[in-house]
């Protein structure tokens, strides 16, 4: 559960970043958009392979 934790601080953390970005024209906060979003991407594929570890040691 820590890494689904990890994941909600991340997205709560780049809601700032977004609105900059999106509403305000803000190009740095574009560029920590898109590098919070490729965390967001690593952590979620190391998520998976602990889950499919898990399942598959189960078996």
């Amino acid at each position: 559960m820590a890494k689904f934790d990890e994941i909600k601080n991340l997205v709560m953390s780049l809601e700032g970043d977004f609105d900059k970005f999106y509403n305000k024209g803000n190009q740095a906060a574009g560029t920590r958009v898109r590098k919070g979003m490729q965390d967001l991407k690593n952590i979620a594929q190391a998520i998976r392979a602990e889950v499919q570890n898990s399942k598959n040691s189960k078996e």
